[in-house]
């Protein structure tokens, strides 16, 4: 029963790595679905409730990287709260469109008509845009971070 709970365990972790760069797949979801369910199938063994709690943490870390992520990005390349806030409304809205695309022009987009609505000339506009971009890219890699961090913690408890 061990054997088959860690590969439908490794199945809701690749689930989730895959669901991180796809857009309306909730990635950090799936590698703790995998996690809750190994525990069911072995009564919990070797993990606890501690594991647990911080695993959510994580979770919440994920879902919470790429609005941060696009905010200091957009910031970086001298952004406004404008910029920000238009970012932030542009991922959101990115995410009801199908496709990788709107996850990336959505932000780029509000972020953009963020600093027109401020009155910035385009030039400047766009260098927001591409700044909001370039945070993203590097949410990206943070949030495959986490997510080894919690895989990796996870074969650690319950191999040791």
């Amino acid at each position: 029963m061990e054997i088959t709970a860690i590969i439908i365990a490794i199945f809701f972790f690749v689930l989730g790595i895959i669901g991180t760069i796809i857009p309306g797949m909730p990635g950090p979801f799936f590698v703790f679905t995998g996690m809750v369910l190994y525990g069911l199938m072995t009564d919990f063994a070797g993990l606890t409730v501690l594991f647990f709690i911080f695993q959510g943490i994580g979770v919440l870390l994920v879902f919470t990287v790429d609005y941060v992520a696009a905010g200091i990005g957009t910031k970086k390349f001298g952004g406004s709260p404008y910029a920000i806030w238009g970012a932030i409304i542009g991922l959101l809205l990115g995410i009801f469109t199908p496709g990788f695309v709107g996850i990336l022009i959505g932000p780029f987009i509000g972020a953009f008509l963020g600093e027109i609505i401020k009155g910035l000339p385009a030039d400047k506009a766009l260098r927001s845009g591409f700044g909001t971009i370039a945070g993203l890219a590097g949410g990206l890699f943070v949030k495959f971070f986490i997510e080894a961090v919690m895989i990796g913690w996870f074969f650690y408890a319950i191999l040791t």
